[in-house]
């Protein structure tokens, strides 16, 4: 099934009611019907749409479904067969005489039969159209419908995004409160989603569960933030430091103590960079690095001598 709104395919608002609903679709189907339409490529696709959609809305239970997990979530759901199921919408084009049976099995695909005679061309009724959908797909055995995905917002520390970790979780289901350990892979970022699957709803009449969608949130870091694989962080250094040269030891994320060395005449706001002691690459073994901003400390105040010092440095033009 292609993406689309079923309420923009009909005309009418989300909050439509079902008389409303049963309106547009009889004026549109009317409106692009194939036998108004002949060899017209674009109004059998709209009549296809049309009655795709209708087949949704016009059904309490599925338009429920449509309505809390929208086309892409519903459209892995349900089948077309599960779609068709039991539509019938043949009394609203027996004052038409517009055929129904060969015409709906050769635009949705099912198994065609002789037909010979219109709808509401006859005293009885067309037994085509109506039965056809009735028994859509039972020809072939059915497919279970998945459940619904379930989803859940994960907040980890900026730790246990680098290195991994295990978390245990609580989420609802349509069969209570359910637990579950999560592994939450080393590298990972704010935005990705952990798939764990057969975790979400049962499927309906005994189908496969649904998946559970978990997305990842990487909390704010006192000390240390992310760009890509890098990690960032800052150390102050006394302006004699940056002029003169001078090493500084750097406390990593995991806690390792390295020395930096800040090379004499380094501009303040420098990034210096301390290799492979950044975060992993996701699924990979590589590292990226630790970024170190070298900020020059500026005193608040100067006892005389340094007040000297610094008038005779300016004397030296420095």
């Amino acid at each position: 099934m292609a993406a689309r709104d079923y309420y923009k395919v009909l005309g009418v608002g989300r909050q439509a009611g079902q008389e409303e609903i049963k309106k547009a679709y009889r004026r549109l189907a009317v409106k692009h019907h194939p036998d108004r339409n002949p060899n017209d490529k674009t109004a059998e696709e709209k009549f296809k749409g049309i009655n795709e959609a209708y087949a949704v809305l016009s059904d309490p239970e599925k338009r429920k479904q449509y309505d809390l997990y929208g086309h892409s979530d519903f459209s892995r759901q349900y089948t077309r067969e599960d779609i068709f199921r039991n539509f019938d919408v043949g009394d609203m084009f027996k004052d038409f005489g517009f055929g129904t049976e060969d015409l709906f099995a050769h635009l949705f695909g099912g198994r065609r039969r002789s037909y010979s005679r219109p709808y509401g061309r006859t005293g009885g009724r067309d037994r085509g159209f109506p039965e056809f959908f009735g028994n859509f797909g039972q020809d072939r055995p059915r497919t279970p419908t998945k459940g619904a995905d379930l989803g859940f917002e994960l907040h980890i520390s900026l730790n246990e995004a680098v290195f991994g970790s295990e978390r245990l979780i609580a989420f609802n289901t349509a069969e209570g409160v359910s637990k579950i350990t999560v592994k939450v892979p080393p590298g990972v970022e704010t935005g990705k989603k952990l798939r764990l699957s057969g975790q979400g709803q049962p499927g309906p009449g005994g189908g496969p569960p649904g998946d559970l969608l978990i997305q990842v949130v990487v909390e704010p870091h006192p000390t240390f933030h992310r760009e890509g694989n890098d990690l960032v962080t800052e150390v102050e250094v006394k302006p004699s430091d940056l002029l003169l040269g001078t090493k500084v030891k750097i406390e990593t994320l995991e806690g390792k103590v390295l020395n930096l060395n800040i090379p004499s005449g380094t501009p303040s706001h420098t990034r210096l960079r301390l290799k492979g002691q950044g975060a992993p690459r996701l699924k990979g073994r590589e590292r990226g690095d630790l970024l170190v901003r070298v900020v020059m400390q500026t005193p608040k105040s100067l006892t005389e001598r340094q007040k000297e010092l610094l008038e005779a440095l300016a004397e030296e033009g420095l």
